[in-house]
């Protein structure tokens, strides 16, 4: 099932789908949301970027020491790491940087 939007409501992330309707909500209680993918929502807390599924089933993390998430679309999201733009899946898998 495709997300079409994630937000931050009354302390919790609300999960919905293309019709507006709610598939899932977890405690927003020190998380940001950074981006949402086509399938995957990233966060960030406690110096970690975690992506999670439209189930809110956390999928992977990675640390977010000089890393910022710049966007997110489809199946990966984007970085800016010093000088470098890298792309990674939703699974923090690495697929390219230039």
């Amino acid at each position: 099932m495709a997300i079409a939007n994630v937000q931050e409501e009354d302390g919790w992330i609300k999960v919905y789908d293309e019709k507006s309707k709610k598939i899932s909500q977890m405690s927003s209680s020190g998380f940001e949301i950074l981006g949402v993918g086509s399938d995957f929502f990233i966060t960030e807390s406690g110096g970690w970027i975690k992506t999670f599924d439209q189930n809110c089933k956390r999928l992977a993390q990675m640390s977010s020491t000089n890393i910022s998430v710049i966007a997110a679309a489809g199946r990966t999201f984007t970085t800016k790491e010093g000088s470098w733009t890298k792309i990674y899946d939703k699974d923090c898998k690495k697929i390219s940087q230039r």
